[in-house]
């Protein structure tokens, strides 16, 4: 009886192990396949780690100029040279970081303000006035390339941090109202509207309580893409002196100053471009992470 008792039990037991192994398998292959976000949330991880040690504080000065050190090299000193005016490059790409950052971050947050409550009402009352004004003023914005039209507003506005927040703003409002309007469109034939309105909800507390919780997915998603949007056309600017006014450091400022110094030193223009380029890449692809997790078509 022992013996019986003994087999069945490894024979019942032999289930709950295999669906045990199972089970962590699943979990690692899921953890392998959200490796964009891991890799993506790592990259921005250490871009805001920069940005908080710029603002703590840099190895040097990093507008300090130093005419006795001029256009060095990699250095136990400077662990990336030193640029044009002796001022040491990695203090400045880490104060790039910050830079980028904040106009980056600012110009999401003008288009989140504005777009938000705008695409709402639009995707929520619908009728002239979303058709035929809001809609074309959309349409409008939007026949320009996005960057064209942050360069003519900088142009307009002047250089400086605030105006290329607003610049770049400016052009991601389409993209924003646009798929606030598009979410609301789809939510507001969903029966919960309908009871809230049944028991007496203003279109304001509908709105702000009930349908925009549910829209803020596509929101955040379309937000790290913006982010990473936002950096170029910050150093974009900056690189045409419509951005940061100088010497504040911006990365796209050390690719201006870097140009005419490329056969003395080419190290000035490869290492804030490559900040630019890990940057972009970070924001795409924990983007990309965070649709796959939130997205149900590309889930398995």
């Amino acid at each position: 009886m022992n013996q019986t008792a003994r087999a069945n039990s490894n024979v019942g037991g032999a289930p709950v192990q295999v669906a045990t192994a199972v089970g962590r398998k699943r979990r690692r292959l899921n953890l392998w396949r959200h490796r964009s976000l891991v890799l993506g949330g790592v990259i921005v991880g250490l871009i805001v780690l920069a940005a908080v040690v710029a603002t703590v504080a840099t190895p040097y000065d990093p507008n300090k100029q130093n005419y006795t050190a001029l256009l060095q090299g990699v250095s136990g000193q400077h662990w990336l040279g030193t640029d044009q005016l002796g001022r040491d490059v990695f203090s400045r790409i880490l104060v790039g970081a910050r830079t980028s950052l904040i106009v980056a971050a600012g110009a999401v947050l003008v288009a989140l303000v504005i777009g938000i409550p705008v695409g709402l009402i639009s995707g929520f009352y619908r009728g002239f006035w979303d058709d035929w004004v809001i809609m074309r003023i959309v349409d409008a914005l939007q026949a320009f390339p996005f960057l064209i039209l942050a360069l003519v507003l900088a142009a307009v506005m002047g250089p400086g941090i605030r105006n290329a927040m607003i610049a770049i703003g400016i052009g991601y409002l389409p993209v924003f109202i646009r798929i606030v309007r598009g979410q609301v469109l789809a939510e507001v034939r969903k029966e919960y509207v309908d009871s809230a309105r049944v028991v007496g909800c203003s279109d304001w507390r509908i709105m702000l309580r009930h349908i925009f919780p549910n829209i803020t997915t596509p929101l955040i998603v379309q937000v790290t893409v913006a982010m990473a949007g936002g950096i170029v056309a910050e150093a974009s600017l900056s690189y045409l002196g419509l951005g940061v006014i100088p010497p504040t450091a911006s990365w796209g400022t050390m690719l201006h100053d870097a140009q005419g110094y490329l056969s003395q030193d080419a190290m000035l223009a490869v290492v804030p471009g490559l900040a630019i380029a890990v940057a972009v890449l970070g924001f795409n692809l924990l983007g990309e992470g965070l649709q796959e997790i939130w997205d149900p078509k590309l889930k398995e």
